[in-house]
């Protein structure tokens, strides 16, 4: 994995500014530490960091080939997990390459069947290619975003980036919020609506888009989304394929030519994903698997049961490890680290998050990334399979609106008078589920239940599944570590999307069909075990710590976020008695200490980045 940056420019001769690229650039070391380069023309200007995981010797971009006349460059961030089958039909085509990465594969696809070659792609990506005879920079995403790629049109520009810092970094973007940004923030966050990018003129190319930038113009248009179908198949025959499919997602994605590794919570995807890895390794003879697990200090005293959080993971991964043989790898932290990691996180987000959601997973990452460079991640199974409470539990299906932000009351009763006139919050909430209900893909003649289940599905998918992508991106790459994501591959995808309820909850269970998959590769007990999400502190310290952070920001007048908030109530919520809010206000995890440290992250966010509102 990469970070890409660039620059078009009609106006300007850009060989004139190789020091605003390399700035550029050089804001995504830390996804790219192993090299940099950068190429430049009068009107386009690309940047690259990369991480190297293929063909670590060769490979360096931007990268540049030609045809004829015309020569092409590509900065890609990503993996192609079918670039041997590409490669191979591009040599039967007459092309021949010079190193072994798939950034070659990629550019010499692109040049041999254009925009059509991302029909062709079973992978992770973001990418730009110029083409310097007409002149053009064509931009493209991933189908289920899960590689990131935000630009900027300003003043006759386009700026493009993986990350908002590198657009940042231009000195004719300011780091500005409008309106409609801090509904985002306020209603929507952590979460963003699709092709938001929060800041002023910045947008974000939605998953399954690509886009063409010339002199005339900026065309933007989609090549892949869900389309709905009946599904012909009985329970056994899908069962079948959905483990045909995973078996063969997961061995694409475990080749490597640096160490990979799993993440292992004892729960049924990241086990399933796990057993596949090492039946493999042991099939091809690449030794013994290694697998992490993360958790905290004296959770294990704290911990209690709820709804969303029904068992702890440590007894589950210790049957997953001794039933596997892998080598197991435990990290544990204090709440000390945990408070610390928010402004990390923050700044590998480039805006407030999921708080230490975010932290943990990027303290995880970091302790990951001193034995392995690659690690294979269950994310995106509960939005495929639907295994959220909220699948489950009538108040979510009936709440008309989005079932992780079901206390929005929690939400909007923080802003100040004034901020609620403005921001018009439960209106901006209720306009983006419409816009999101609208988008739905029905199939004619479904019956209530199924129709609303397909909503369901779609608000996950499109919704839900980008914030945990994002994070899962973000907090990786902030320390050079690659995570894939078997269960957003786009044939797994599309095939549950249209495989009815009543088969996906075969059993009657959350994920039934998974389960019946699976069947032989796991263990009874884990593969009946209720869905536990990712493991968070209980620990009351941490409550504590950002209580605090949250009474600090009242008592400093000069604290940014508080022009936005009812002070008052806020001071109400901090006090004592009512500071532990166990009702979740985004997702399963993010309760009251989250909210609080969700608050810290906004103010220390408009510091640090010097955010302007208009």
């Amino acid at each position: 994995m990469c970070g890409i940056t660039g620059w078009i420019d009609w106006r300007k001769d850009l060989t004139q500014f190789p020091s605003v690229l390399v700035n550029m650039t050089e804001t995504m070391a830390l996804r790219g530490p192993d090299a940099s380069g950068t190429w430049l023309s009068r009107h386009c200007a690309l940047g690259h960091r990369r991480l190297s995981v293929m063909d670590p010797e060769n490979g360096a971009q931007p990268m540049t080939r030609t045809r004829g006349d015309t020569g092409y460059t590509i900065v890609y961030n990503g993996e192609l997990y079918n670039a041997i089958e590409l490669r191979k039909e591009l040599e039967q085509r007459g092309h021949s390459f010079s190193t072994n990465c798939d950034t070659e594969v990629l550019l010499v696809s692109y040049i041999e069947w254009g925009r059509a070659c991302l029909d062709r792609l079973n992978g992770i990506f973001a990418f730009a290619v110029w083409n310097d005879t007409e002149q053009t920079l064509f931009l493209a995403r991933d189908r289920l975003g899960v590689k990131p790629l935000f630009y900027a049109v300003r003043d006759g520009m386009l700026l493009f980036g993986s990350e908002p810092k590198a657009i940042l970094a231009h000195p004719d973007f300011p780091a500005e919020v409008d309106r409609e940004g801090l509904a985002e923030l306020f209603i929507i966050g952590p979460a963003r609506t699709p092709g938001h990018g929060i800041y002023k003129h910045m947008a974000e190319l939605k998953p399954g888009q690509c886009m063409t930038v010339e002199r005339s113009g900026i065309s933007a248009r989609t090549y892949w989304k869900l389309e709905s179908k009946p599904h012909e198949e009985d329970v056994e025959t899908t069962a079948s394929h959905i483990r045909e499919l995973l078996i063969d997602t997961v061995e694409r994605q475990l080749i490597s030519d640096v160490p990979v590794c799993t993440l292992l919570s004892g729960g049924l995807d990241s086990s399933a994903l796990t057993a596949i890895a090492a039946e493999y390794y042991n099939r091809t003879g690449q030794g013994i698997v290694d697998t992490y697990s993360v958790d905290y200090v004296d959770n294990d005293k704290h911990f209690k049961a709820n709804v969303f959080q029904p068992n702890s993971d440590a007894p589950w991964i210790q049957r997953m490890v001794r039933h596997l043989g892998t080598r197991h790898h435990d990290v544990t932290f204090d709440t000390p680290e945990l408070v610390e990691s928010l402004e990390d996180a923050l700044r590998a987000r480039d805006l407030p998050g999921m708080t230490d959601v975010d932290g943990s997973l990027y303290l995880f990452c970091r302790e990951i990334k001193k034995g392995a460079t690659v690690a294979i991640s269950g994310e995106a199974a509960d939005e495929i399979f639907g295994g959220y409470p909220w699948f489950h539990r009538e108040e979510s299906l009936h709440a008309d609106t989005f079932p992780w932000s079901l206390s929005a009351g929690i939400r909007t009763g923080l802003l100040s008078d004034e901020t609620a006139d403005w921001l018009r919050p439960r209106d901006y909430l209720d306009q983006r589920y419409r816009q999101a209900l609208e988008e739905v893909p029905h199939l004619a003649g479904e019956e209530d239940t199924a129709r609303r289940m397909r909503e369901m599905s779609y608000l996950n998918i499109t919704r839900f599944m980008p914030t945990l992508l994002d994070r899962k991106d973000r907090m990786s790459m902030a320390v050079g570590l690659e995570v894939r994501v078997p269960f957003c591959d786009h044939r797994l995808v599309e095939y549950m999307w249209n495989v009815p309820w009543e088969i996906k909850s075969a059993g009657d269970r959350e994920k039934g069909i998974l389960r019946k998959a699976l069947k032989g590769l796991l263990p009874e007990d884990v593969l009946t075990r209720k869905k536990s999400p990712y493991p968070k502190t209980h620990n009351p310290n941490y409550l504590a710590a950002t209580r605090s952070r949250v009474l600090q920001i009242l008592n400093d007048p000069s604290s940014p976020v508080l022009q936005f908030l009812d002070t008052d109530h806020l001071r109400r919520l901090a006090a004592p008695e009512t500071a532990t809010m166990d009702l979740p206000w985004f997702g399963q995890l993010m309760s009251g200490p989250q909210l609080f440290a969700y608050i810290g992250q906004i103010d220390s966010w408009l510091r640090e980045y010097k955010v302007s509102i208009r």
